[in-house]
């Protein structure tokens, strides 16, 4: 769009003006190409004629939606008044100092301390990207600190200006902000030491100025230096240009360096008496401007300051003291007085007092100092000459000296302060301070001002470079084709000062010549340059001045005095005699070649940019400008080599006031400071750049549905902006940005505006006219009416006449009796018809009166009899509840004896490895069995022989179990026949059975207590036989120990067997045992398993989890008490106990999943143990006269079941033929007249289907014994070999039956067959014998197999048998709890005589010091919580190490107990320190620590502790030891861990909270951003996650469940909770207060909705009372003051009485920070600021303006007792603690 297109009405421009330099004015006409004048209107509505350039038009102001930006490049329009402008509401009106130029922050001196320096804020600021929060030094230090850390390439801060505007101020931040954000991981405590030279160096090189307190007289680059983990370690200083000449002068109103003062205000202390000073006012010195106080400044507090920073770094007192006397030296020299002795000489009293002190302090004598200073020694070629001066050339040698010594003096402090400051490693990269002059003019401008300029100019050519580099780096990045920008070029005028024949190397011939003058060099300098070169021009009124023009202004410099601070010489007498001084310092300044320090050593490796012009002799090096250009290219080698970043310090005003804007001095401190400049160039190309999601998000009004149908945005931008701007070279597409020329942006926010504007006209448009035409149809219906009446009482005047009104009452009375009539003959006839109605009407209500009546009559009766069907119903289901509960318990009990018996089992493991010891000495006695050998051969024949009997006895077995197998069958076939009928029978009678319910229910009352005493009578009959089938195992028992007897009498013979033979007897003894206890807990597995298929699974996981559940909160007493009919009656009529079981079910699975597990585990146990057993039993090969009682045994099997089988079969007669039994009270849910029979019938089968499984485990445990003797026959038949193939036959048998030992017996077989090879090779001899043999047992292993197959299909079918019977049972299953009420009084039988009743526990555990060390390995060092914390109680850990407690204070061993909890606590310190960022395990420990606490509280004995302890708990106190000492540490520990549990969640959470709160914008439609445009830094990439506020509350959801599955106290968990959302609050306002663009009406609601998502949590976990929801009301106040009205007295004082939670600073920096979104919200004026101000001013707060992130609540450890008993508690295998013992 063209330019002056954009000049129309309302539009604003800027204009000159002479006080403000520029004003703002509206176009009051459209101004046309071709107008000399613009008709414009000036804010106080006076009209401007404006006279016009058609060349430059007055420049366009900028929206007031771009004004107030962060960044000045991001404007539309970039041009001088714009930048004053922002430059002017964000610090006089919004009171912010910090604003980004491009590259550049603009650093405007406030005058005013603020709270924006904190260590919060260098937090807050630690870690962001460059632009993400408002400008500020430390976002500048961050970005130099990222790139070095990112890139590994040094960086360096150039902080510039003139004096007062700063720069020492914000240099020393960002120093502060790098001690800060990297702090060094030693004690040698670096930062420290860098910060503290700071106030050395200011106390030296700094002083009082007209302008400015504590002005820096002196230009220092500190180079920070940083290791390879990016932590400090060491600095460098290196300074310019001190102003030598405020020593010995100083103007009106100005001081001398601080230091004097300091010193003069501490004379009076004893340490500093020896240089007998007094106050500044008695000295030449000090007193020369008139001002040796500074308001507010205290000198003594700064000299205590001072030697404290010098005993910090480092100083020793003695050099402290070296420096004051050097320093006092200076003053009393000042006052040496110097007395004129005629026009051509003068001199100096040898009795002066100061002159006498200064000789006394430096050690020199008096006359030749008095000589010297008045004397001079001029050396020619043929003689020498000394030649008086006069009383001005004396004084200038005086101060002269004065100024050489102050000079050495202060760079060596500088050299002792990097000495200070070196590090012994290697510096891997650095980040340089370079805190130097602006550019100054004056109104006398001299040889300081001179370099001053001259090196300012350097700096802004290194500037430019890097400016136009920058602009081209991102030009390329986007794809968007370069063209060369026009940028000042300063090179001319550093030409003119440095290059060959330039005012410096013309000055420095001057300085060599004797006769040399000022106006000898500048009649030098005007013959040169006047007229030749355009930068340099001679005053028109002056022949002592030049001009140059510099990149900022015109400066005019006076001659005077230029070649004598060139020279700065000191006459060569006076040095010879400092450099004889017997003061070691002083005669060390004055040497003839001293090394000059290098403060950067072999620390910097640079490479020059430019080749350095080297001087060409040796003189030139002595001058002061030769000296200044040598580091100037130093410092530039130096800059050139880094990344710099710019700070600009600006002085707002000469006055010092605060906040106050003077645009005149502004303005010249912009032009000079090179920021006019950054936006020059940036207007020359694309100043303003938007992503393509910023343009569409922003400009998507002006998009029209066709283009809004597009799929991809960036194509839409291309489209829209084709349309609206039609010159396409105002803009440019790059990769990721769109690029608009100056004023482009504004334009398109015109014509957003006017969209807006236009729908809001046209929304007004219709609102108005329906308004209008609601309000006309309203006013036309009241005149409607009006007319109306008018018209009727119009019409009635003229109607009304004497006729007429006859005819109108006769009418009427006409009327009235046809009208009476017609009604009464309609009432008539509506009453005869409403009273037909209502006759059938009551008629028909009486019926369905009648009807519901019977009906309910019936109901009643129906109710009654379902009711006490229900009744019983309820009554059968919770009797089997309580079965239910009774079987649990008891499974828990055998559970537990099944541990104990595990424990016990540890001793056979133990006996086993013996066995294995034994194994190895057994190859040493097989030469011995070779001897044997012979002699079983013999007993060869007798094998055979005996092989034939038992394939004969194998044989006639086989036919006795076949028909066996045939009479079982034959017994199913009439048990079903029987079933079949009964159930027929039952079919038939169940109508009558109905009858005769009430009738039989005290009948069948008697006959189940006559039938539960048979079943007692029956159950001790089955109890007899059980015994009975023992007793003949045990007999057959003792056979096989009488011939173990006989074997050992046979072996006697053998000497050498004797000590195996023993050892075998006692293996045998083993065995017993072993399978008694094998045989013991095989029973009580099988009566499991009897109860778990006897019902069916649904029922099961149901019943199981209730019962477990009742069983851990009450007692089986308890429950029965409880649980009365009327109670059912409510509990199922309510629905409790279904709820109860929809509670349960998903917990039911994981009890069910455990429970498995313990079964299988206990599964595995016995089968270990029966390999165990069968591995001993291998072992005695010498068994040769067990096939006598494997013969009896199978007889015995044999002889046994066909007994059982006879008996069972009499059984079931006698239940069938006796009928006078009694029955069970089965009618009382199903009425039967008789159902006696069928009930025994039934029940004894079930009992029956109960036994056989007992017997079928008898049967298999029989064939096993029967299958091991036939293998020990094979082993003793083959010998060594014979063994080691039974072995392998016996591990391919096993791998048959037992699957889950398969790679156990396969790793034993291994070793055996390795054994066998060893063996091979001595029992060659012995191979065609076994061989032989293997021959004629090949028929004994067929017979074998055959009877394996036998046995196994007669399991087969008896597991057959079991199934049918199972199947029928389902078909009478309505009887099924009666038959498990007789299960469970069987099981009572059986109980009693099983088990000898549960052990009782202690609550301690028993364990030996040694394995002390292994105890706390295993619980606390190697345990991990992942996994384990699911299935254990909580603090399970906790509660174990205090029964080992209680077991050593049980034994009175106080050493025992004290290492124990020694070992304790040090074991949870290291456990904490090893996993100091693991959230888990400090979460887990920090549980089990504040378990493991109120367990030693529980349990002291003390009666605070002990009232809700249980009688049992009461009986677990401690007896011997108070351990409240241990109880302190353990409470600090718990402390420590919670602090830094705290600090875990807080780093997790941290990053997430910003992005999260404050970023994420989760309202549809709702946008709280508005695009910048703001360039970030090429390193400033956004690599951050995108974090929602979901991922707030997900990580918040994880720390709650961790805390909750470790077993964290409720209010433990509430308090961390609590500080977790002080810390989401505190970040998240942190982050407000210091970004502005966040600060606005829709991201207060965005704020609100987030803080009603963390509400909705906190009500979701049910923490409303842990006062976290408090900890969020200062944001909360914040996010409504944002959207709060802003504009009135009653706005002001609303804000000041709802906002109570946060402090006057923070209110007053939101209002000042309020950015509306569009032009459609209004600016907080500054008046209502100022308002709220004078309402908060009452207030006493803090004036932080920071929340303290780091701030802690206080914790509190609640006492909260243990509800689990210690005699209950059980201890996982995964724990690996079998060493411990339950006592």
């Amino acid at each position: 769009m063209a330019g002056a297109a954009l000049y129309t009405q309302y539009n604003r421009v800027w204009i000159p003006d002479a006080e403000e330099v520029w004003k703002s004015a509206e176009i009051a006409k459209d101004y046309r190409v071709g107008d000399k004048v613009l008709r414009l209107l000036l804010e106080d509505g006076t009209e401007l004629d404006y006279s016009l350039d058609p060349e430059s038009l007055p420049p366009l102001r900028n929206p007031d939606i771009l004004v107030g930006e962060n960044d000045l490049t991001a404007l539309s329009y970039l041009h001088e008044p714009a930048v004053l402008h922002n430059l002017r509401i964000r610090f006089a009106e919004s009171k912010l100092i910090y604003t980004y130029s491009g590259i550049i922050l603009v650093a405007m001196n406030p005058y005013k301390p603020l709270p924006i320096y904190g260590d919060a804020i260098i937090h807050a600021y630690s870690g962001q990207n460059m632009g993400d929060m408002d400008p500020h030094i430390f976002a500048v230090a961050e970005e130099a600190y990222k790139q070095m850390a990112r890139n590994n390439k040094n960086q360096s801060i150039i902080v510039s200006g003139e004096s007062g505007a700063g720069k020492t101020v914000s240099a020393r931040y960002a120093m502060r902000y790098f001690a800060t954000v990297s702090k060094s991981s030693s004690n040698t405590h670096v930062e420290d030491k860098v910060l503290a030279s700071n106030p050395i160096t200011e106390a030296v090189g700094n002083a009082k100025t007209t302008r400015n307190d504590n002005s820096s007289r002196f230009g220092k680059y500190t180079e920070i230096s940083f290791d390879e983990r990016n932590q400090i370690i060491g600095a460098n200083m290196r300074t310019y240009l001190l102003e030598k000449s405020r020593v010995v002068f100083q103007s009106e109103n100005e001081r001398n360096y601080h230091i004097f003062y300091q010193l003069c205000a501490s004379a009076q202390q004893s340490e500093f008496k020896h240089l007998k000073l007094g106050s500044a006012e008695e000295f030449n010195y000090t007193r020369m401007g008139g001002s040796t106080v500074i308001e507010g400044v205290n000198d003594r507090a700064g000299m205590v300051e001072t030697q404290k920073t010098f005993t910090l770094l480092g100083f020793k007192e003695d050099f402290q003291m070296d420096v004051f006397k050097i320093l006092a030296a200076i003053l009393h020299l000042g006052n040496v007085q110097v007395t004129a002795v005629g026009n051509e000489r003068s001199s100096v009293s040898e009795d002066d007092r100061h002159l006498e002190v200064f000789c006394e302090l430096l050690g020199l004598e008096r006359s030749k100092i008095a000589q010297w200073l008045c004397n001079r020694k001029i050396i020619t070629t043929s003689e020498t000459v000394v030649k008086p001066m006069t009383r001005p050339q004396a004084i200038n040698a005086r101060d002269a000296l004065a100024k050489k010594i102050y000079a050495h003096l202060f760079d060596f402090i500088v050299e002792r302060i990097n000495q200070a400051l070196q590090f012994s490693g290697k510096q891997h990269t650095f980040i340089g301070v370079l805190d130097i002059y602006g550019f100054e003019t004056f109104d006398v401008n001299s040889f300081e001002q001179f370099c001053i300029n001259y090196a300012n100019e350097k700096l802004q050519q290194q500037f430019n470079l890097h400016v136009f580099k920058l602009e081209q780096e991102e030009y390329m990045k986007e794809d968007i084709p370069w063209t060369l920008i026009d940028f000042y070029d300063n090179q001319p005028v550093i030409d003119l000062i440095e290059a060959k024949m330039g005012i410096l190397e013309l000055l420095d011939e001057e300085c060599l010549l004797p006769q040399g003058t000022d106006e000898n060099w500048l009649q030098k300098l005007y013959n040169n340059f006047v007229n030749k070169n355009s930068l340099f021009e001679k005053p028109r009124m002056s022949n002592t001045s030049f001009i140059i023009q510099h990149f900022a202004d015109k400066v005019e410099y006076k001659c005077e005095g230029f070649l004598e601070k060139n020279r700065d010489t000191v006459y060569d007498m006076l040095v010879e005699t400092l450099r004889a001084s017997k003061f070691h310092l002083c005669a060390n300044f004055f040497q003839e070649n001293p090394v000059p320090p290098s403060p950067f050593g072999s620390a910097i490796t640079v490479k020059s940019a430019k080749p350095l012009i080297k001087p060409n002799n040796k003189q030139f090096r002595t001058t002061v400008g030769s000296k200044f250009r040598g580091s100037l290219y130093l410092l530039m080698e130096t800059l050139n080599a880094t990344t710099p970043h710019y700070v600009r310090c600006i002085k707002p005003n000469d006055e010092k006031l605060p906040f106050e804007f003077d645009s005149k001095r502004i303005v010249q401190q912009l032009r000079a400071c090179g920021v006019l400049e950054t936006i020059r160039i940036s207007a020359q190309s694309y100043p303003s750049r938007w992503t393509y999601i910023e343009f569409y998000s922003r400009y998507g009004v002006l998009m029209t549905k066709q283009e809004l149908s597009f799929g991809d945005k960036k194509e839409v931008c291309k489209v829209v902006l084709h349309r609206l701007i039609q010159d396409s070279n105002q803009y440019q597409f790059g990769k990721t940005k769109i690029f608009f020329r100056a004023g482009q942006v504004a334009y398109l926010e015109k014509l957003r505006l006017d969209k807006l504007r236009q729908s809001c006209v046209v929304i007004q448009k219709h609102i108005r006219g329906w308004l209008q035409r609601k309000k006309f149809l309203r006013e036309r219906q009241a005149a409607l009416t009006i007319q109306q009446y008018f018209r009727g009482q119009q019409t009635v005047r003229k109607a009304v006449t004497a006729t007429a009104l006859k005819e109108a009452w006769a009418a009427i009375i006409i009327q009235k009796y046809c009208r009476g009539y017609l009604v009464r003959n309609l009432y008539q006839l509506i009453r005869v018809a409403t009273i037909t109605i209502q006759a059938y009407t009551r008629g028909l209500l009486a019926r369905r009166r009648y009807r519901k009546m019977l009906e309910e009559h019936k109901a009643v009766i129906l109710q009654k009899y379902a009711r006490a069907w229900l009744a019983r119903r309820r009554f059968q289901s919770i009797r089997r509840f309580v079965l239910n509960i009774q079987l649990t318990y008891r499974v828990q009990r055998l559970q537990k004896k099944l541990e104990d018996q595990n424990k016990e089992n540890h001793g056979l493991v133990e006996k086993l490895t013996s066995l294995a010891a034994l194994r190895a000495s057994d190859t040493e006695k097989i030469q011995k069995l070779e001897s044997e050998l012979d002699r079983a051969a013999t007993h060869r024949h007798n094998y055979e022989e005996k092989g034939k009997k038992y394939k004969a006895a194998m044989e006639e077995r086989l036919a006795k179990l076949q028909k066996h197998n045939s009479e079982l069958e034959i017994q199913k076939e009439q048990i079903e026949l029987q079933l079949r009928e009964k159930t027929e029978e039952l079919k038939g009678k169940m109508d009558d059975l109905t009858k005769q319910l009430f009738d039989d229910i005290q009948k069948e009352e008697q006959q189940r207590i006559l039938l539960e005493k048979s079943f007692e009578l029956k159950t001790q009959d089955y109890e007899k036989q059980i015994w009975s089938l023992k007793e003949d195992i045990q007999a057959l028992k003792e056979e096989k120990m009488h011939l173990h007897h006989q074997l050992e009498e046979e072996r006697v013979t053998s000497d050498g067997l004797k000590g195996e033979v023993a050892q075998l007897r006692k293996q045998a003894k083993t065995i017993s045992e072993f399978e008694k206890e094998i045989e013991l807990l095989q029973t009580q597995k099988i009566d499991v398993e009897k109860h778990v298929q006897s019902q069916k699974r649904e029922m099961r996981e149901k019943m199981s989890e209730i019962t477990k559940q009742l069983l851990e909160s009450y007692d089986i007493e308890d429950v029965r008490s409880r649980l009365s009919l009327e109670d059912l009656e409510h509990l199922n009529e309510d629905g409790e106990l279904w709820f109860a079981y929809e509670g349960l079910k998903k917990a039911t699975h994981v009890l069910e999943s455990h429970f498995q597990s313990q079964k299988d585990c206990y599964e595995k146990e016995i089968e270990a143990l029966n390999f165990k057993v069968v591995h001993l039993s291998q072992e005695i090969n010498h068994l040769q006269k067990l096939f006598r009682e494997e013969t009896d045994i199978n007889e015995s099997i044999r002889h046994e079941v066909t007994r059982l089988t006879s008996e069972n079969m009499d059984t079931t007669l006698s239940y069938r033929s006796s009928a006078h039994l009694p029955g069970y009270p089965f009618s009382a849910f199903l009425p039967l007249p008789s159902p006696l029979p069928r009930l025994r019938i039934l029940g004894h089968l079930w009992a029956v289907s109960q036994m056989i499984p007992d017997f079928k485990q008898q049967i298999s445990e029989l064939e096993k014994q029967k299958q091991d003797l036939e293998t020990r026959l094979n082993e003793q038949t083959e010998s060594m070999k014979g063994k080691l193939e039974e072995l392998s036959n016996q591990l391919n048998r096993n791998r048959e039956e037992e699957g889950t030992q398969r790679k156990t017996i396969e790793a034993q077989n291994e070793i055996h067959i390795k054994e066998k090879e060893k063996l091979i090779s001595k029992i060659q001899e012995m191979q065609e014998a076994s061989e032989h043999l293997k021959k004629q047992f090949e028929t004994e292993s067929e017979v074998k197999s055959t009877f394996r197959q036998e046995a196994s299909r007669l399991t087969v079918e008896n597991r057959d048998l079991e199934e049918e019977l199972d199947m029928k049972d389902r078909v009478i299953k309505k009887l099924q709890d009666q038959v498990k009420t007789l299960t469970k009084t069987i099981e009572k039988g059986n109980d009693v005589h099983l088990t000898s009743g549960p052990k009782e526990y202690l609550g301690m555990l028993e364990y030996k010091t040694e394995d002390e060390e292994k105890l706390i390995q295993n619980l606390i060092l190697d345990l991990k919580p992942r996994g384990v914390v699911v299935n254990m109680i909580p603090g399970l850990p906790a509660h174990i190490l205090f029964m080992c407690v209680r077991y050593a204070d049980s034994l009175n061993d106080a050493g025992m107990l004290k290492s124990l909890m020694n070992s304790a606590i040090n074991g949870i310190k290291q456990v904490v320190k090893e996993h100091l960022e693991d959230f888990e395990m400090l979460s887990f420990w920090l549980s089990n620590t504040c378990h493991f606490l109120n367990c030693l509280r529980q349990y002291s004995g003390e009666e605070e502790f002990m009232k809700l302890n249980s009688p049992n708990q009461n009986k677990n106190c401690l007896n011997n030891f108070d351990l409240s000492e241990y109880r302190q540490i353990l409470s600090d520990v718990a402390i420590r861990i919670y602090h830094r549990f705290i600090v875990v969640m807080e780093n997790n959470i941290q990053p997430i909270i910003v992005p999260g709160m404050l970023e994420y914008e989760s309202l549809q439609g709702i946008s709280g951003l508005k695009p910048t445009g703001f360039r970030k830094r090429s390193s400033s990439i956004d690599d951050t996650d995108a974090y929602t506020m979901t991922s707030v509350l997900q990580q918040l959801s994880y720390f709650y469940s961790t805390m909750c599955q470790n077993g964290l106290d409720p209010e433990l968990v509430r308090q961390a909770v609590k500080q977790l959302f002080f810390l989401i609050g505190a970040v998240t306002l942190n982050s407000l207060f210091l970004r502005k663009d966040m600060c606005s009406c829709r991201k207060g609601m965005q704020i609100r909705c987030n803080i009603s998502y963390l509400e909705e949590w906190l009500k979701d976990k049910n923490l409303q009372n842990s006062l976290a929801k408090e900890t969020l009301e200062p944001l909360s106040q914040a996010a409504w003051l944002l959207q709060v009205k802003k504009i009135t007295d009653s706005d002001a004082k609303e804000i000041y009485e709802r906002c109570t939670s946060l402090s006057a600073v923070q209110i007053i920096k939101i209002l000042n920070s309020y950015t509306p979104i569009d032009d459609f919200e209004k600016r907080v004026t500054p008046s209502f600021v100022r308002k709220v101000q004078a309402l908060l001013n009452s207030r006493e707060d803090s004036s932080q303006l920071m929340l303290d992130t780091k701030y802690l609540f206080q914790v509190t450890f609640p006492f909260t007792p243990s509800p689990h008993a210690l005699e209950m508690i059980q201890i996982p295998s995964s724990f690996k603690l079998g060493f411990l013992n339950r006592l």
